[in-house]
């Protein structure tokens, strides 16, 4: 669990301090292996540094308290503090009077006096929560421990628990406040003991009605103990021991009793499509093998059996193609460029035709299993490898070997980019290797579409982003684009309930595009990319809506 555990107290001299804080510090990820010969040891010397550090942050604590009392301290200055190993998870716990992070150290301080000052539950003992998304948040649990020598004979403590999940910690609460109030029990029975047995060699009530008082006097008439530790109240010798075992167990239990899962809601759009597509094949082939005992059984032309395998096709696995290939979309956009990948990357989104010729299907899959990432699954219709053109109307994802002819209206058209791979000369005395896709290809782009494609869509802009972020790894750039997908794809479905199934006119549709960000610079790219997108609704979410169009209107009718 990611937070903090101290015990604060409300000294009579000082005001609020905090007596003890347990911590947990995560393992280092792992880095990779530096060049060299391993030297035995180094794990041993960053341990002892790490106690140096426990111990130099005491002296640093001790020096610059100058002010503290006997009850304001709980170790030494040179004690180096508590340390604990889960042995399961490699988590350390750690303990000493003041975090060791000065960041932590002001959030601990500002926590203790909150605790003990200003927010108080009612009665002054119990549990109450505060905080904020600077400060963190704070489980706090106020009590009082009997002294014989304090006004009122008790003074007053707090256990605080600090994390910045808001939400984690107050699921937490009825786990902390039953486990806390053991800690706090255990600590007042004990307390309660040593007052009663000091009431009977001294009683200290009737001391002080026979005594005179005076305000400037009043510490040094209890023998100058005003300030007693903890240590001293409760008679423990191994208290702080036994405290930081609680504080450590605490931790790892309240960390480890809550976990996240994910639970599945409502399908996606994309699981929607896929869902209908199985289907639809699951069909086709039954249709077929029923067809066998009846008088015909016609047979899928060759185009119409490589689209049979085109759900495959959608499961992308690279594994599975051998030779040179394109790892991500990052690693197609380097080899492309970025003005040549923003051009393809534009025809893909606007939904034209994109057509790969070379000799290599490998790579041309590749390519295509990498750039169908930019479109709903409902929009993707794809022919990896075919021996002769397919109409854009039966794929905008097509394939072809480098000897086939582009059809003249086809080459001429705005509405679709060829990339030709050509193999690159070269001689045989220094070999290639396969992933160096430069070194083996040349890619020529050419389309006859001339409008600029630098202004939009804004999914294109912001996508480049993302890519062009080298502090992004490449599995944080596909979330970030599933996101930005999503996101989209929400505007589509509002657009098409408002244009499609309402049937509402131009000015209204302008509106709602003026409240669905999809207006200014790139602003026709994007109106383009919501229509091409809206074919990529699944069959269900459009009955869905024209079934509860068909039902409202009958339920006003009536």
């Amino acid at each position: 669990m990611n937070a903090l555990v101290a015990l604060c107290h409300f000294c009579e001299l000082h005001g609020p301090r905090t007596l003890f804080c347990t911590e947990a510090v995560h393992p280092p990820s792992p880095s990779p292996p530096q060049p060299g010969p391993a030297i035995p040891g180094d794990r041993d010397r960053e341990a002892d540094r790490e106690g140096e550090g426990l111990t130099m942050r005491a002296n640093s604590s001790a020096t610059q308290g100058a002010d503290m009392c006997e009850g304001c301290r709980s170790l030494p200055a040179s004690h180096p503090g508590f340390v604990s190993v889960d042995g399961e998870t490699g988590i350390r716990y750690l303990s000493h009077q003041h975090p060791r992070q000065p960041q932590l150290f002001s959030v601990v301080r500002q926590a203790c006096v909150r605790s003990l000052s200003c927010e108080v539950c009612p009665g002054r003992e119990g549990p109450i929560f505060f905080g904020d998304e600077q400060h963190g948040f704070v489980f706090s649990h106020t009590f009082f421990i009997k002294d014989s020598l304090a006004r009122g004979f008790q003074r007053w403590y707090s256990i605080v628990v600090v994390a910045m999940d808001r939400i984690y910690l107050i699921n937490s609460w009825p786990f902390l406040l039953r486990h806390l109030r053991l800690t706090i029990q255990s600590l007042q029975n004990t307390a309660l003991k040593v007052f009663d047995s000091e009431q009977c060699v001294c009683p200290q009530r009737a001391v002080r009605m026979n005594s005179a008082f005076s305000p400037a006097v009043f510490p040094h008439q209890r023998s100058g103990n005003a300030a007693r530790s903890l240590t001293s109240l409760t008679q423990h010798p191994n208290l702080w021991a036994s405290l930081h075992s609680s504080f450590s167990w605490l931790l790892k239990a309240c960390g480890s009793r809550l976990t996240e899962k994910l639970l599945e809601g409502a399908p996606t759009e994309d699981t929607l499509v896929l869902i209908e597509r199985q289907t639809e094949q699951e069909e086709e082939m039954s249709g077929w093998d029923g067809a066998e005992g009846g008088v015909s059984n016609p047979q899928p032309s060759q185009s119409e059996s490589v689209q049979a395998k085109d759900f495959q096709f959608d499961d992308g696995r690279q594994e599975d193609i051998l030779g040179p290939k394109f790892k991500s979309l990052r690693h197609l956009r380097q080899v492309l460029g970025a003005s040549d990948f923003r051009q393809l990357a534009w025809h893909v989104l606007m939904g034209n035709q994109v057509i790969w010729r070379g000799a290599d299907p490998g790579l041309i899959q590749s390519a295509f299993n990498v750039l169908k990432a930019l479109l709903p699954v409902g929009c993707v219709r794809a022919v990896p490898y075919s021996p002769h053109y397919e109409e854009a109307y039966r794929c905008n994802f097509l394939g072809l070997s480098p000897d086939v002819p582009i059809p003249a209206h086809v080459s001429s058209s705005e509405f679709s980019v060829l990339v030709d791979v050509l193999n690159v000369e070269r001689g045989c005395v220094n070999p290639v290797s396969d992933d160096d896709i430069l070194s083996l290809y040349h890619f020529n782009i050419s389309s006859a579409n001339t409008q600029a494609t630098d202004r939009g869509p804004t999914l294109l802009n912001k996508m480049e982003v993302a890519l062009s972020n080298e502090n992004l790894s490449v599995e944080v750039v596909s979330l970030c684009l599933l996101c930005l997908k999503e996101e989209w794809m929400n505007k589509v479905k509002v657009l098409f309930k408002f244009s499609k199934v309402d049937g509402r006119g131009k000015e209204d549709t302008q509106k709602v595009l003026a409240l669905l960000g999809a207006t200014g610079p790139g602003e026709e790219d994007n109106v383009r990319l919501l229509k091409f997108w809206m074919t990529g609704l699944s069959k269900l979410y459009k009955s869905h809506l024209m079934t509860a169009v068909r039902v409202g209107e009958r339920t006003l009718s009536q």
